[in-house]
């Protein structure tokens, strides 16, 4: 059984196939927690500035919550840290699943991947030690192929992250995967996996378990956590119908990206209708719907196609984004088509949310003329055609052709192309495309993209309370703008540096402790004292409420030193130019409905000084470093042998 307050990072030097395990400097634990926090202490540690994101001098880091494995509620989430291959900035992307409370339960919280292979490999973890072993027969093979083989190597408990083909081939938006269907997504860390060479890791941790400092006070605080989880009006929703629950819904309120953002909805409601979570239960698609270790929620999907061109097509999922990113935003309302897109992206090992605003960028570019179809392999991209999209992915996997001028997502296509085809890219000042939202009518959203130390989108700060829509986010809204009425709706300029900032914090206390932000940041079952109540119980080391933020505010502090390091400044700090200069086909310019470099200023300068960064740069100050007990944290070395 694994010490409660105690962490260690397994460290595998690919090139030399050397192993080592290192002690977390207690003083972290207590600065940055544990998971996102303290791997981002480790990824500034080890990756010097300018590195090549697919070069050996990146690391690629897997850590577990401090709460992974301990029965806490939703604490089954793992965090994949590296230096991004698509963007070249940090990256923190995150997967559910059971690989994290395994991990965790074999005695390591961090797995550092070092160095690189000469050739194909994967490493496998149980109890009994740690073996880098020859992965040449799985090279080449989807992630179905690879985690069934992989799995069957030991006990039934195996779980296997792995990279698919397009990892291999080191397309920059690849990702990896773990527990067949849950993704660490966005910016490419399974092209780094793929530079290392390093295919798989595998953890058997049968006969292990992990332990808690407080089991009575942490018994008590799980059970005050599920309870209020259960409570909550859209953790209900969401296990009854999954994250893409009311596409249809949002379509109607002209709040649903289609056609590359042009639009803010797709005309054609019974589309709509069958895209939306609700309509796979009565059509027969869901088969089952599953949940990730310790998930009182069980938000995932696992759907199925029983006739016409797409039968037998199965996957976990789809989320919203997914509906979104191959549906609407690429012209396409066949959920089918969907479906299988979906389960294409997983086996290969593909982000969905690039792989979608990659085709509908080259979809929109077609249109304006910028294309010949000496460059486009055959393939005539015109809005939700069918043959087009499914063409393209397998392009994409494969770098063949019109695939390898989208490899690399859309930032760079469109320097390829040229002419004005950057003005409908999708991505923010970091290179990362935007997720579904639509930013004009949002603007907490719309600064929490701008923001994003990985990039533009919501999966570090998810401000969807500013939209009101239940109790609980009513609630929340009141207590960080002492106004939800007058500032619910994302339309009042002020404020939203508070609903950021507080979004950010929570979100980052919950990559550390391995809590599904499900449950802190769309749903509210666990706020700030509840997350405090169970790391307290849970580790030993005794936490407050407010103490416990302020080590999420240090997290994202620390965060966009990296990047500050690497260069970049506020002129970084923006979203995409459609976004800021053009208004939608189908809404009312009289609306004032885009977020004007006005707006954005507005908001950043309320945002750096709510931090203590410069407004000038937008990167910490010294002042705001020291205060944060991050100067010292900075100059010395995360682990001690």
């Amino acid at each position: 059984m694994t010490t409660p307050h105690m962490q260690r990072a397994l460290y595998v030097d690919l090139t030399t196939g050397q192993t080592r395990v290192e002690t977390i400097a207690p003083v972290l634990i207590e600065k940055l927690l544990g998971g996102r926090g303290i791997a981002a202490k480790i990824l500034y540690d080890l990756v010097p500035k300018g590195a090549d994101p697919l070069g050996p001098e990146n690391v690629l880091i897997l850590s577990t919550g401090a709460l992974s494995g301990t029965g806490a509620p939703a604490a089954g989430r793992l965090c994949v840290t590296t230096k991004g291959a698509q963007t070249g900035v940090y990256l923190k992307t995150s997967a559910g699943g059971h690989f994290s409370p395994s991990l965790r339960a074999l005695g390591y919280d961090y797995l550092v991947f070092c160095g690189a292979s000469d050739r194909p490999v994967y490493v496998w973890i149980d109890r009994d030690g740690v073996r880098i072993r020859d992965a040449s027969s799985l090279w080449g093979k989807g992630v179905r192929e690879t985690t069934r083989t992989l799995s069957t190597g030991g006990s039934d408990r195996v779980e296997v992250g792995c990279i698919g083909p397009a990892g291999e081939n080191g397309v920059r938006f690849a990702n990896v995967m773990f527990s067949y269907y849950c993704s660490a997504s966005r910016c490419g860390a399974g092209a780094v996996m793929g530079s290392k060479k390093l295919k798989a890791i595998a953890v058997d941790p049968a006969g292990t378990t992990v332990g808690v400092a407080d089991p009575e006070a942490f018994l008590g605080a799980v059970r005050d956590a599920r309870e209020a989880i259960y409570d909550d009006t859209l953790a209900t929703q969401l296990y009854e119908f999954g994250t893409a629950a009311d596409v249809d819904f949002f379509n109607e309120l002209r709040s649903h990206p289609a056609y590359n953002f042009q639009r803010s909805y797709i005309d054609d409601p019974e589309g709509a209708r069958r895209l939306s979570g609700r309509n796979w239960i009565p059509a027969g698609y869901l088969k089952r719907r599953r949940g990730c270790a310790g998930c009182p929620i069980a938000c995932h999907r696992y759907t199925e196609v029983a006739e016409g061109p797409f039968t037998g097509s199965h996957s976990g999922g789809p989320q919203l984004e997914t509906v979104n990113a191959l549906g609407p935003r690429c012209g396409n309302t066949d959920v089918e088509l969907v479906f299988r897109l979906n389960e294409l992206c997983n086996d290969y090992g593909l982000d969905v949310s690039t792989t979608g605003s990659s085709i509908a960028w080259l979809m929109e570019t077609y249109e304006r003329g910028l294309l010949g179809e000496d460059v486009l392999d055959g393939i005539v991209p015109t809005w939700g055609d069918s043959e087009a999209m499914l063409a393209l992915v397998d392009k994409i996997v494969k770098r063949d052709g019109v695939g390898d001028l989208l490899a690399d997502g859309t930032r760079e296509a469109a320097k390829r192309v040229g002419g004005d085809s950057w003005k409908w890219t999708a991505h923010g000042g970091k290179g990362l495309e935007i997720t579904a939202l639509e930013l004009r009518s949002a603007l907490s959203y719309a600064l929490a993209f701008a923001v994003n130390v990985r990039g533009a989108d919501h999966l570090l700060t998810e401000t969807i309370a500013e939209f009101g829509g239940t109790k609980e986010a009513i609630a929340v809204m009141d207590r960080i703008t002492g106004d939800a009425e007058k500032y619910c709706g994302g339309s009042v300029l002020e404020k939203r540096a508070e609903i950021v900032r507080w979004h950010e914090d929570i979100y980052a206390v919950s990559d550390a402790l391995g809590i599904c932000a499900f449950t802190t940041t769309a749903a509210y079952g666990i706020d700030e004292e509840r997350a405090a109540r169970l790391f307290s119980a849970g580790t030993g080391v005794s936490l407050s409420a407010e103490q416990l933020m302020k080590a999420g505010r240090r997290i994202v502090t620390l965060e966009r030193c990296f990047n500050m390091r690497e260069g970049l400044t506020r002129a970084n700090d923006r979203i995409p130019w459609r976004m800021m200069n053009e208004v939608q086909e189908d809404v009312d310019p009289e609306l004032d409905p885009i977020v004007t470099q006005e707006k954005l200023d507005t908001m950043l300068d309320e945002y750096y000084a709510l931090h203590g960064w410069d407004p000038e740069s937008g990167n910490p100050t010294r002042e705001t470093l020291a205060e944060l007990g991050l100067l010292d944290l900075l100059s010395e070395r995360a682990v001690h042998a």
